[in-house]
């Protein structure tokens, strides 16, 4: 997770866009504008082979590894994608998670590249591509998964224990499900879920699929599996959790080209073989019904 600013997670029941200085790095090569500001920001990239995206540090979805390279479900994705459009060098700026649009319509770089949800409020600000994944809810359990937990009614029914992450979704999801306070357990690390579920303070923990199995593929030697993923439904609607590259409002061209790109990457299955290292599974694929134009809706 980001080691500054909001997290991803935090930042989805936040207003948005919030306003502050921008603390740029440049990572995987020399930083340089995106472009936006007149031009065509798919033509220059492909005459200088090089495009500069955003990423916020956040693993597993744009983050710099041990060796210093750019990496992750999102920049990892990118590159296929720009590699097919004709352009073969993908640069990455790092910010705060709640700076990256700001950051992108400052002409900072052309493309975020940090997995970010798809929320109306941000659709206000700057252009979502497809949905790229979807981040399914699944419980974190001892393995064999004794108490055959799958979904939140379960842990209504049984009264379990459940650990969330603080500021996360998953905290509100059980508590409107009706899981009572006195059973819902936060803590502040991904690492303290873990810790929780191992030493069985609590029968489960709850936070997407996606985030857990990277939990457990950094941890082989804990004695703890993944539930399958699922899409809570409360008030009748499901709570759809989808992450997306995002550009300029103004830049469809490219938008457009790069939804073109990843839709074959997710059809041809190479995006699985690009996504899986980093917990990524089939599962993350979006469906049909998921679009970007509902999700921007509130719908």
């Amino acid at each position: 997770m980001a080691s500054s600013g909001w997290t991803r997670r935090e930042f989805l029941k936040g207003s948005g866009v919030a306003a502050g200085a921008l603390v740029l790095g440049a990572l995987g090569g020399c930083a340089r504008t995106g472009g936006g500001a007149g031009g065509d920001p798919l033509e220059e990239a492909r005459r200088s082979g090089a495009v500069q995206v955003g990423i916020a540090g956040e693993a597993p979805y744009g983050f710099t590894d041990q060796t210093g390279r750019v990496t992750g479900e999102a920049p990892e994705v990118a590159r296929a994608v720009f590699g097919n459009l004709g352009v073969g060098t993908v640069n990455a700026s790092q910010v705060d998670f709640n700076q990256l649009i700001p950051a992108l319509n400052a002409n900072k770089f052309s493309v975020v590249a940090a997995g970010m949800f798809i929320t109306p409020e941000r659709c206000k600000n700057a252009a979502f591509s497809i949905p790229d994944y979807i981040a399914p809810t699944a419980f974190l359990v001892p393995r064999g998964n004794p108490e055959r937990i799958a979904t939140f009614e379960d842990v209504v029914r049984q009264k379990l224990n459940v650990a969330v992450l603080s500021g996360a979704v998953e905290k509100d999801y059980a508590q409107r499900l009706g899981v009572p306070d006195s059973q819902v357990q936060p803590y502040d690390s991904q690492n303290s879920l873990l810790q929780a579920v191992v030493n069985r303070r609590v029968s489960c923990a709850a936070l997407t699929n996606i985030s857990l199995n990277d939990l457990v593929r950094k941890n082989p030697g804990a004695q703890v599996e993944v539930t399958r993923g699922f899409t809570p439904v409360i008030a009748g609607k499901p709570e759809v959790q989808a992450g997306a590259f995002v550009f300029r409002s103004a830049d469809t061209g490219l938008r457009d080209a790069f939804n073109a790109e990843l839709k074959k990457l997710q059809d041809s299955g190479e995006w699985v073989r690009i996504a899986s290292p980093f917990g990524f599974t089939r599962e993350n694929l979006p469906p049909p019904g998921v679009t970007t134009e509902a999700l921007c809706a509130g719908s």
